[in-house]
């Protein structure tokens, strides 16, 4: 039986708040419980994600404090965005991890520094670092910042006096011209990493950061694809854990656990088997992204008798949809493979932005969706207003379509859950 180790003393030295810490580890570990652990005729492979999720704050963050402490890399970089190219970040012997930003912390210290009416991501950052209980925050030696929307870029004003902070300038507008300064973005984001590190970034180590970032993005390509099948062998749960874990977990060890889901995965498909009952309705997920623990509304999908097949979004197939070109030779040529390849997301600062829709109905028309739910956080204007046009693209393919609005507390679980079922049963 393996010793039990006491963590306790590395989050005292992170400066972490130890009893509220505590506080909401226990809240998360019922809800994972609740949510996950209840899901019926689960694949077994999924049992990573068991363990992946208790060693979230734990045994993750140790690994990459003990990576610094032995020299195997040299800075934690974190970010809170996939315009943050992790390929770079590891080139530079750094390790990039996604931060805390995917519940309601410390609200009212947050209210004294950012707008109450701010989106509940944002707010969700500040107050992980006002409250001191993200391991990741505490740990991390230079945050990258991206200015996608108003509110991060200003939000990001007030974090750069509680972290080091870099901002990297996305363009809002697709022409050759922004694409060659997004490029040279790029290269400044790559000079600015290897100043934190003091580690010059060589062919050979970008190459490898290519592929361990491509790797992780096959695994979940071909976890998408066995999505298709009715009845689907996995949930939407699981499988949005399995994309919120590749910006937190080691990345060949999720390769490799993901890999071995779609085996899995593949057998219950032959077989006939799934998660949930042939010809439950299939849902598409898209807007705005997920980060941990916010599993509020693919919990109450699937609890009313759907299942979630796919997502648009950051945290789904914008993440792993494309791959970084691994022809390039040289670190410039890498760099412009690296840039282009993001420039393409199709996030929603983007003007015009008619990609996004072609993105939802294609994967809607591959997974054989039955219908959309589109979802925006509270005050994230750019997902309000494209929900209206992604509206009428719905009605013109003939998908069903639901927008909803919400935040990360349970206060409309009830209203959310009578609308999700009044949908699930019209379409």
């Amino acid at each position: 039986m393996a010793e039990e180790v006491d963590f306790y003393p590395m989050w005292e030295s992170l400066g972490m708040d130890t009893k509220a810490h505590d506080m909401l580890l226990g809240a998360v570990g019922q809800m994972y419980g609740d949510m996950f652990l209840a899901q019926q005729n689960r694949p077994q492979a999924c049992d990573y994600l068991n363990v992946f999720a208790t060693n979230l704050h734990s045994g993750e963050i140790k690994e990459k404090l003990d990576a610094k402490e032995t020299g195997a890399a040299k800075k934690i970089i974190g970010s809170f965005c996939l315009y943050v190219p992790e390929e770079i970040v590891t080139a530079a012997g750094g390790i990039p991890i996604g931060l805390c930003s995917g519940a309601d912390f410390a609200t009212s210290e947050v209210e004294k520094h950012l707008p109450r009416n701010t989106c509940p991501l944002i707010k969700s950052f500040a107050g992980f670092r006002l409250g001191r209980v993200c391991p990741y925050i505490q740990s991390a030696d230079l945050v990258i910042g991206e200015n996608t929307c108003d509110g991060k870029k200003k939000a990001y004003e007030w974090f750069a006096t509680q972290k080091p902070m870099y901002v990297v300038d996305v363009p809002h507008v697709r022409t050759d011209e922004t694409k060659q300064m997004w490029r040279n973005e790029i290269h400044r984001l790559a000079e600015r990493l290897e100043q934190e590190t003091g580690q010059k970034i060589t062919p050979e180590s970008l190459h490898e950061g290519i592929i361990l970032a491509n790797n992780k993005r096959r695994a979940l390509q071909r976890l998408s694809k066995l999505r298709a099948a009715d009845p689907t062998p996995i949930s939407g749960l699981d499988s949005l854990l399995l994309t919120q874990a590749a910006f937190m977990d080691d990345p060949v060890r999720l390769a490799d656990a993901i890999n071995k889901v779609c085996d899995e995965c593949e057998q219950r498909v032959a077989a006939g088997e799934g998660v949930a009952p042939k010809g439950a309705k299939r849902i598409l997920y898209t807007g705005t992204p997920m980060a941990v623990p916010n599993w509020k509304l693919f919990n109450i999908i699937e609890k009313s008798g759907g299942v979630v097949v796919g997502e648009e979004c950051c945290t789904g197939s914008r993440y792993y949809k494309d791959l970084v070109a691994e022809t390039g030779e040289t670190v410039d040529q890498m760099l412009d493979d690296i840039a282009d390849r993001y420039f393409n997301i199709q996030c929603a600062i983007f003007t015009p932005n008619h990609g996004r829709e072609q993105d939802v109905m294609q994967m809607a028309k591959d997974l054989n969706a039955d219908g959309i739910i589109d979802c925006s956080l509270q005050f994230c204007t750019i997902y309000e207003m494209e929900a209206f046009g992604m509206e009428l693209t719905a009605q013109e393919n003939n998908v069903p379509y639901m927008h909803i609005t919400t935040d990360y507390s349970t206060e409309d679980e009830g209203q959310l859950k009578t609308r999700i079922q009044a949908f699930l049963e019209m379409i």
